[in-house]
């Protein structure tokens, strides 16, 4: 049937799989597709519903992406829409029980970062025939819970689809959500499995191409001219560029504020790369992993215009970096939530039209040139220290992990991207790295989640085949989650992976260290006498095993080989695993002396002397914290 009142007989499944297909975002005039691929792990909770109608509609209407790990296939489907600036997002669809529960994970870390992703679990009976089932848990005070509200504080958007009609308005409300930039993040639509089977009568207007405009809110008047007032009237602002830039593709826009005004720029993780390395207002990364000269403008600046950013306690060195008492703070952000942080001047807008707008009210004015002056000679200071850590004096030794990014550094081009999320790399990569493109630095220290980057590198690689991919990871992150190597040497999906083995966590080493904890449990080593964990190196072969999942794999025994390594694997057409065991990591050469705070509390009362130390340290540094009102 076809006209008014036309309805399609489909079950409750194959109707969300047609629906999603003809959803797309609108934004600058340009249409994409909404839900690009459905990623999925099979089980009783969805391969008779959701699996049937994948199988159903065919590739065409909605392609099919095989995962090995949950969490996983979230990691990759938020990969893919970051590098598609959040126009584009995938769904991920699971069982009940721990298929569904390990997708927690994936949901926090979208959500933390503002990132799109659909989650299809399935969930038990609606109809309770019996009850209960397998994987279901029971909760005897309410008969209406089961494991995916554990979906709930960390979705965006949550509904449970209890009736296939209930669908129509949940899967409006999940678009609108996910195409939403100031709301957007995890979508959870749990999908009980008999629900899923179910035939219902579908009004054909559901399955009409539906298009979901992607906002660029323009300031209003009044806080423009209250944002240009306040920039005039600083003697020393300081740019902090966020993430927000990146996905409003707000990079051009920056660079034409700061070539008219001569304001500094510095970074967030998420930011990093708004401005290209070797632009003269780039000073690189701000906060505890930032660079000298960024924070050491940020302890005198009297200005801090924040852009697309959330201000994490590693941007503002736990409330501690931004010194001078008179500071205050403008931030343009498409999220009031956002936008009030640290009792700004807010300029609610999108990030573009709002430093488009504000370029023009500000005609005219520039800086001091002394200012200028001052950063471009700390900016000069720095790169001799990126050098200097980058150096190998000799290139038949083994390097260390900062002469690893050197060696990488001389071989990627710039479309090359460069994925990482936890570990000791964030601090290394947010000091050193010398971004060259916008999307060529992609760090997720948002949720800093461990196991992120080789599944976020094949979403990347999904959403832009044309461009190389490198997963930077340390041996415990690989250990976490290597599950997906397997899916992209199936599908072959060209990622390179660089493994760096240091035996450890030498990032919460190191903090362990500092806090008083004398690196307890951090080592992976055997144990020793005492019961630490302090005897010999643990007799792992990392590198075997990736080559046991399907990769290719190279081993660098020196920096010479590591570079030779790492061009291989550049030109490689298919998966290939770059293998290099670092020297035990120590202090970025040419670190600030005065790094900038990370506040994580000390022992109040300990009787070992390290502990101690570290607590007076702690009481010191905590007494320069302060609340900006």
């Amino acid at each position: 049937m076809s006209g008014a009142g036309a309805t399609r007989r489909l079950t409750t499944a194959q109707a969300l799989v047609e629906f999603l297909a003809h959803q797309y975002t609108e934004r600058d005039g340009t249409r994409r597709r909404l839900i690009n691929a459905c990623w999925g792990i099979f089980g009783h909770g969805n391969v008779a519903g959701l699996g049937q109608a994948l199988l159903e509609t065919g590739q065409d209407t909605m392609p099919y992406l095989q995962g090995r790990n949950e969490q996983a296939m979230v990691h990759a489907a938020v990969g893919y829409a970051r590098q598609s600036n959040r126009l584009a997002a995938q769904a991920v669809t699971t069982s009940i029980g721990p298929g569904a529960t390990n997708l927690v994970t994936g949901a926090a870390l979208a959500t933390v970062n503002r990132l799109p992703v659909l989650l299809l679990p399935g969930d038990t009976f609606a109809t309770r025939p019996a009850d209960p089932v397998l994987q279901q848990l029971e909760v005897p005070f309410a008969g209406d819970v089961s494991v995916n509200d554990c979906l709930r504080p960390v979705s965006r958007y949550f509904d449970r689809i209890v009736r296939p009609e209930s669908l129509i308005p949940a899967a409006l409300q999940a678009m609108r959500v996910l195409a939403d930039p100031a709301d957007t993040g995890a979508v959870t639509l749990a999908f009980p499995q008999d629900v899923q089977a179910e035939a219902y009568d579908w009004p054909e207007e559901f399955f009409a191409d539906r298009v979901w405009h992607v906002r660029r809110p323009a300031p209003e008047p009044a806080e423009l001219a209250a944002a240009a007032q306040a920039v005039r009237a600083a003697r020393r602002p300081l740019i902090v560029a966020g993430g927000g830039i990146h996905h409003s593709e707000a990079e051009d826009a920056l660079r034409a504020l700061v070539d008219a005004t001569g304001i500094p720029v510095a970074s967030t993780q998420a930011g990093k790369g708004s401005l290209c390395h070797d632009h003269p207002a780039d000073i690189g990364g701000i906060g505890h992993t930032g660079t000298s000269v960024a924070d050491d403008l940020a302890r005198t600046a009297d200005l801090v215009i924040g852009v697309g950013t959330r201000y994490s306690d590693f941007t503002t060195a736990s409330a501690t970096l931004f010194a001078d008492p008179a500071v205050r703070f403008l931030n343009l952000n498409i999220a009031p939530f956002d936008a009030h942080k640290l009792s700004a001047t807010t300029l609610v807008a999108d990030a573009r039209a709002g430093l488009e707008a504000l370029t023009q009210a500000l005609a005219g004015h520039r800086v001091e040139e002394g200012y200028e002056a001052e950063y471009a000679a700390g900016k000069a200071r720095w790169e001799q220290r990126v050098d200097a850590a980058y150096a190998a004096d000799d290139e038949s030794a083994r390097p260390s992990q900062t002469q690893v990014l050197g060696a990488l550094d001389q071989t990627v081009g710039d479309d090359d991207v460069v994925i990482n999320a936890a570990g000791s790399l964030p601090g290394d990569l947010h000091k050193l790295w010398r971004a060259r493109s916008p999307r060529q630095y992609h760090l997720e220290y948002g949720y800093s989640c461990m196991g992120y980057e080789i599944p976020a590198a094949i979403g990347v690689r999904l959403a832009a085949p044309d461009r190389p991919v490198w997963a930077l990871v340390g041996d415990g992150t690989y250990l976490m989650m290597p599950t997906e190597i397997v899916t992209a040497v199936q599908e072959g999906i060209n990622i390179n992976i660089v493994l760096i083995q240091n035996h450890g966590y030498a990032s919460i080493g190191g903090l362990s260290e500092e806090t008083g904890g004398e690196r307890f449990g951090t080592a992976y080593r055997f144990r020793a006498a005492d019961g630490t964990y302090t005897g010999d190196p643990l007799p792992v072969d990392l590198a075997t095993n990736a080559a046991s999942l399907g990769m290719e794999v190279i081993r660098a025994g020196s920096v010479a080989e590591l570079r030779a390594a790492l061009a291989a694997a550049r030109a490689s057409d298919r998966p290939t695993c770059v293998y290099v065991e670092t020297e035990t990591a120590g202090p970025v050469p040419g670190a600030p002396a005065a790094q900038a705070w990370w506040d994580v509390p000390v022992a109040q009362t300990a009787t070992r002397p390290a502990a101690v130390k570290a607590r007076e340290t702690y009481d010191r540094q905590a007494a320069a914290r302060r609340r900006h009102l």
